[in-house]
């Protein structure tokens, strides 16, 4: 654990007191868009356009995140990385952390926060970010 707080800044730390409970709030925002999206499709409604296709006929970096969605939700992992590969590695961080703030909130776990990271360690996770959405792009032009 000490290198992961002398490298990247990262404690585990107890809920400070009037500290804003970022795992329940991402636990109930993300859960809430989940369930209103699954409703909305479940009922039938029309499926959102993404304005960047239809203007330009190219894909934005987040086309088909709606057919990725569905894909998982059918189990077809394979169908929802061809669909979107960046939109399907958020998914799953998306679940990854909703399964670290369940078994937080539940069982009263210390939290993991970031503090004093450095500067080099920002720039290579922004390098990285920029990468991967560059990647994802072309990955969305070639293939779409």
């Amino acid at each position: 654990m000490r290198i992961l707080r002398d490298s990247f800044g990262l404690f585990l730390r107890p809920l400070a007191p009037k500290e804003t409970d970022f795992e329940f709030l991402f636990l109930v925002v993300s859960s809430s868009i989940a369930a209103s999206c699954t409703l909305w499709l479940s009922l039938g409604m029309p499926w959102p356009e993404c304005w960047v296709r239809r203007l330009t006929g190219l894909p934005c970096p987040t086309c088909g995140a709606t057919r990725c969605a569905t894909s998982l939700a059918h189990g077809d992992l394979v169908g929802a990385w061809r669909h979107n590969p960046l939109i399907f590695v958020c998914y799953g961080g998306t679940l990854l952390l909703n399964l670290y703030a369940a078994a937080v909130l539940l069982f009263r776990l210390r939290r993991l926060r970031l503090a004093n990271v450095p500067v080099k360690v920002k720039r290579a996770l922004s390098a990285m970010i920029i990468i991967a959405l560059t990647a994802n792009w072309i990955y969305l032009l070639v293939n779409h």
